[in-house]
Formats: C-alpha cells, structure tokens, sequence
C-alpha cells in the first residue's frame, strides 16, 4: 500500500478479507484484522479526520479487533489494540524509522540481540505483569504501550503518544451489563468465516458457553470442541454435556484428554523468534485439537480465553471502596477474608495504608531474596508477590532486582481507581500471552477469535462499579447478568470451576526425565541464569503445598525454546516472510526492504 505520493507505506502479508482502507485526499486510513466495518462506513469516519489526533474518535467507533494505520498530511499513525493483543513494534533503519506487527522482523531488520535482562526476569519471576509486559524481548525494538500509538511524523522523530483512557466505572450491574451484552453479541457475530464452518470451545465453563450460544444465533451449523475425562474436581465435561443438549443443532466433537499428549511431554518446540511464551506446558495438545477441528472443516474459532482477566478480580477495589462507602466495603472485607483466609488486623492496615505502586515494585525485588510466598493479606495491595524460581542464579536474581527497582522508579497506576488499575493490568499482562497462542492457531490453518477482548467489549465491561463488578458472593456477575436468558441457568448459576491440577502435577512427574534432557544442554545455564543442579532438584522433589514453580517453569522452559529457536535460525526472514506481518513507514523516505537481511 503506498502514500497519497506513492511511495510506500505499508509492506506486508495478509489476506484481502483482513485489510479495509479507505483515502480521502491525503489521509489514508488502513484497518487490519477481524471488523464489520464495511469500506463505506471506514469512508464516513474518515471523511471528518484532518489530523492524526482526529483517528481518537475514529479509532474509538471501530468494533473488532485491529490494527489501525493512518497516513495524515506527511505523518504516519500506528496503533494495536487496548489490551495488547495487537501490538506495534517500532526501531530505526538507518536513518529511517520504521514500525512492524513483529518485534523479530524489526530485530532481523537491524541486527538486534535478545534483551538478557529481560530474560534473566523471566526465568526469575515466571509471567511477567505490565509494564514489564509491554516491553520487546530484543534490544534497540520499543514496544508502544497499550493504551498508545506511535505516531512518525514528517522529521521522523517517531513518538508514542497515550491516546486511551479507561471508561469511568459508573455504572450500575443491571445497566452496564446491558451494553456488555450488546457489544458482545457484535464481536461474535462478525467472526462469521466467509468459507468452511465456524468452531468454537465448549468447555462447560460460562465463558466459553456463552460464546457458544451468541454464535449459534448465526451460525446453527457450528462445529463445538470439548475435551472429556473429567474428574472430580473437574465436572466441567458434564456442563459442557448440559449445554450441548440445548445447542441443537450444532454439531459437537468431543475428544477424550487421554488421546492428546500430555502436559509437558516432548516433543519441545517454539513457534518463532519474537517472544518466549511463558505458559509451554500443553502446546502439544493444543495443536492436536487444532489440527483435529480442521479435520472436521472448521476455518475460524472462537475460545472464551481472557473472560478471566475481564470478569474477575481480586480485592484491590476495596482501597477506593473503603474511601467512598465503607459499610460496604466492610461487607465485601468480610466475604473476601472467608474465601481466602485473609488475616484481619493486616488486611484492615492495608486497607488503611493504601501504599504506593512503586514501592510495592521494590517489595517485589525484595521478595526474590525469600524462600516463601508473602503473607495472603499482600492480596489487598497491587498485586500478587511471589519468590524467585528455585532454579535461578543470583546473577539472574540480581538482574531481576535490578529490572524491578528501574521499574518502580516510573512506574504509575493505570487508572485512578486501584479495582480499574488491577483489571487493567490483568488484560495487559495477559494479552501479549494469548497473542501468542493466537499465533499458534494461524500457523496450523485455523485463526483464533478471541471476542472479550475486543476493545469495545473491554470498555462496556470497565465501565461497571468495580465491587458490582467483582462482587465476591457471586461469581463473574457482570457476565451472569448479560447473558440472562440467553445461556442455560445451569451454567450462569454453576458455583464450581473445573480443577485439572492433579493430572498436570502428575504428567510432570510423568515427564522429569524428558525436561531433564532439555536442559541438559541448556543455553540459559551457559548464559548463567539458570542452575541445572537445583532445577534437577526441584523437579524430582515432590511439591508442597502453596508451592508456584510449576507456573514458572513454564516461563523458563519458553525461555529455553525460545533462545534455541534464536539459534537455529542466525538470520531471520524478512518482513515478507510468513503470515500477518507488516511494515509502516514514514512518507519522506522508504527503507531498501530488498536490501535488510
């Protein structure tokens, strides 16, 4: 796609389906990715833009989930999604800046290395929360902040520039679940394929149900998956079973766990070079059901994934609670300490001290140095702390400490509210994960829809009252109440959720050998970030209760893959090669694609 001069603005590979653009003179407005808009409506909204900061409007009146481009009078305008799981990537090229949908194209492009320290915090810590999240896995390629967009203008001193605002949350649960409902049923109903059958996750859980029922509205032919073998502490195939009786007449593939290969069993693999994932464990079975619903004809699917961000939180909006309406407040105190064992006289000080975000970053370095997880009632500050991998290396420990304490010397809440901020911070650690997996679909043929994390489905659901929203009596009530009618009672009213623990504790058992010879070899331990020794000894060691290396060692086996994966391919293809990646330049010079490596 070229400038209103013509010269080239856009460089990539997509399918025509995935891009809309519209141009008025010189503004030019590209949309990427699932929308409804229609080339006519792209047309009405752009008519009114005369400046780049005209696309807040424009970019706030998009449904879906896009990318949105613009090239305005000499400036270029590139922004993702608000919850990071379209993200914009941006480094110089000489002279030239130029921004990319992928940090390793961007990497390749300039010669970048991996950033050490931010892999030394990843196998520290496991997951890693926003802002450190948001940052590229490569040195010299910035990754623009969620709620921001890069804007290039004609000098080239490309800049990010916050142009979101979480909603107010103002609205009562009757009425704010109204529009939750209204934007939800939107984002399903434009993920209709135009080919082969749609699919969808029926797990039995309310989120995944719930899409499962707004799809069947347009689509009686859908094609629904659930794995079966449950357990009883997880009865999710018998809900999943309740609701498929009143899907008729959709068809239903149901396929027994024992078939797919267990959690952590080789073969190990990473799908590319921008990022290590940090949850490894079950990719194997992941792309046995892809690859089982495209047997089956399906050519989209939908999963419920991030319903959890979205619709539940911990006790964080009791601080502003507590300020506004305390007898409430006290309520909710109550309710949370029975299903949490939460102490009283520390919950009620940290209430009281409220504490800053910053310094909470600085108790997070400090906990590294901990054997143990940090009293339940930390639960009421800004977030869970937890000690360091077993397995990492003082220089890894040190770094991460370091990493940590730069954070907190910028860090600032994402919203006003701590319940928004806590929500917030939830979906931007999470949403660069499930771009991820997203791109584990598209490699096997089969894109992934992710609908509640549709930017204007996000903005219904923050704009509820944060304890209505999070009320701990009842379990995602925001959700419940928009789907009232809609979705059996069976599952809106269902107080269980399904616990597949012991079988993953158990194929990890199963599989120590085969992650021992992994890291046998390990290119984390030659760079000095993990000791073998004391991940031998952690993995043979039975765990105890309260115990969180298994979700780290998730992280440090991405890491590894991913490191590997760097090394298996010195010289990564450029931007041409492979699906959904793209290039925006600015419109005063244009980059030798021809000539980077």
């Amino acid at each position: 796609m070229t400038h209103a001069s013509g010269r080239p603005w856009l460089v990539g590979s997509w399918a025509p389906e995935d891009l809309v653009v519209s141009a008025a003179g010189p503004v030019r407005v590209a949309v990427f990715g699932p929308s409804p808009v229609a080339l006519a409506r792209l047309e009405a909204l752009v008519s009114s833009v005369r400046d780049v900061s005209d696309l807040d409007t424009l970019a706030r009146r998009l449904p879906g989930n896009t990318h949105v481009v613009a090239s305005i009078h000499g400036q270029v305008r590139f922004q993702g999604t608000v919850t990071g799981t379209r993200c914009v990537f941006s480094a110089r090229l000489g002279d030239v800046p130029i921004a990319c949908d992928r940090a390793d194209v961007l990497a390749a492009a300039i010669g970048a290395e991996p950033d050490e320290d931010l892999v030394a915090a990843g196998v520290t810590y496991g997951m890693l929360f926003a802002p450190l999240s948001e940052r590229s896995w490569w040195r010299g390629v910035h990754r623009v902040a969620a709620d921001s967009c890069l804007v290039i203008p004609g000098d080239g001193a490309a800049r990010s520039v916050r142009w979101w605002q979480p909603p107010e949350p103002s609205l009562p649960l009757a009425q704010g679940a109204a529009g939750v409902r209204a934007k939800l049923r939107e984002a399903v109903a434009h993920r209709q394929p135009d080919q082969g059958r749609l699919s969808a996750d029926l797990s039995g859980g309310m989120d995944s149900t719930s899409l499962c029922f707004l799809a069947a509205e347009h689509r009686p032919d859908l094609l629904t998956f659930c794995w079966t073998g449950g357990s009883t502490i997880n009865d999710d195939p018998l809900y999943a079973g309740q609701a498929a009786l009143l899907l008729a007449p959709a068809e239903h593939l149901t396929v027994p766990d024992t078939d797919a290969p267990p959690v952590f069993a080789p073969p190990y693999w990473a799908l590319d070079t921008e990022a290590p994932r940090a949850a490894t464990r079950g990719m194997n079975a992941i792309r046995f059901g892809i690859r089982h619903l495209v047997e089956h004809g399906a050519t989209r699917h939908l999963a419920g994934h991030g319903a959890d961000e979205l619709f539940t939180g911990g006790a964080a909006y009791l601080h502003t609670l507590f300020r506004h309406r305390p007898v409430t407040a006290w309520r909710h105190l109550r309710a949370h300490r029975a299903l949490h064992r939460l102490p009283l006289l520390p919950s009620l000080a940290g209430l009281v001290r409220g504490g800053d975000l910053g310094a909470w970053w600085r108790q997070c370095a400090d906990d590294l140095a901990r054997t143990a997880s940090p009293p339940r009632a930390s639960a009421l500050g800004w977030g869970e702390r937890i000690p360091a991998t077993p397995w990492a290396t003082g220089d890894a420990v040190r770094t991460t400490q370091r990493v940590f304490r730069e954070v907190a010397d910028q860090v600032v809440p994402l919203a006003p509210d701590r319940g928004q901020h806590e929500a917030l911070t939830a979906l931007r650690s999470g949403g660069p994960e499930l771009r991820l997996l997203c791109r584990g679909y598209a490699a096997e043929g089969l894109p992934l829809e992710l609908p509640y994390l549709d930017d204007r489905v996000v903005e219904a659901v923050l704009s509820v009252l944060p304890h209505e929203r999070y009320d701990p009596r009842r379990y995602k009530p925001v959700l419940a109440a928009a789907m009232q009618g809609l979705v059996p009672e069976v599952i809106l009213g269902r107080i269980t959720k399904g616990d597949c623990e012991e079988s993953v504790d158990r194929a990890l058992q199963q599989h120590v050998p085969d992650l021992l010879d992994l890291f046998a070899d390990s290119l984390l331990a030659r760079r000095g970030l993990i000791d073998v020794d004391r991940l031998r000894t952690t993995l043979i060691t039975p765990p105890r209760a309260g115990d969180v290396w298994s979700a780290q060692l998730e992280a440090t086996i991405g890491a590894e893959l991913w490191l590997r994966e760097i090394a298996a391919r010195p010289t990564i293809p450029p931007a041409l090669a492979g699906p959904a990646r793209g290039v925006a330049d600015r419109p005063r010079r244009a980059p030798d694609l021809e000539e980077t490596p």
